[in-house]
């Protein structure tokens, strides 16, 4: 838990490619907006200077998502944006996005939270898993729509380990649709 806590350092080689140091492998701004909709916070770093460039890519993510149609941000925001910039000391703006953010997320859970608790369908066999696939749900909602943000920035890097991750998903979904087909039938034997 305490890695989860702590950025996930990427470093930036000369060759601008990108370096999971954790996996010791080559990453992409996809897999990077992937750990972010995973919930961690990273940190990317130029390996010569030290620089932070994390704000730089984080940027190139959303310009990626916009550029692909994936409008999140509507005109007037992104307008107010550049103003921000414009205004000495940089206006209110960033607070208030940061509060803003603060308040969807605490707002998310919560009401995750409420459902769960308020729900008289907490008490049957099989609840747990329909909350789990509610809550991936709402955050793949939440988070964004998946993508290839960068195909062939920083290179591609598929290996065995994410094949294998690919064919757990589908495992995983299995496990999830048996659950729900023998929670449809003992709901069908209340009736």
């Amino acid at each position: 838990m305490a890695d989860q806590e702590k950025p996930l350092l990427i470093k930036r080689y000369a060759s601008r490619r990108l370096y999971n140091t954790e996996t010791s492998d080559y990453v992409t701004l996809e897999d990077i907006a992937g750990f972010i909709r995973e919930g961690r916070e990273v940190q990317i770093v130029d390996l010569k200077s030290g620089d932070d460039l994390t704000r730089q890519y984080l940027l190139q993510i959303i310009a990626e998502h916009e550029s692909r149609g994936e409008n999140v941000l509507p005109v007037n925001v992104l307008n107010d944006l550049v103003r921000s910039y414009m205004q000495p000391g940089g206006g209110v703006m960033p607070q208030f996005l940061q509060a803003s953010f603060d308040m969807l997320r605490d707002s998310q859970s919560q009401m995750v939270e409420n459902m769960s608790a308020m729900n008289p369908m907490s008490q049957i066999p099989g609840f747990d898993a329909m909350k789990a696939q509610q809550e991936a749900f709402l955050k793949a909602m939440t988070s964004g729509l998946p993508g290839n943000l960068a195909s062939g920035w920083a290179g591609s890097s598929t290996t065995p380990e994410a094949e294998n991750a690919k064919e757990g998903d589908g495992e995983d979904l299995d496990a999830i649709k048996r659950q729900l087909s023998e929670l449809q039938e003992k709901l069908s034997k209340l009736k």
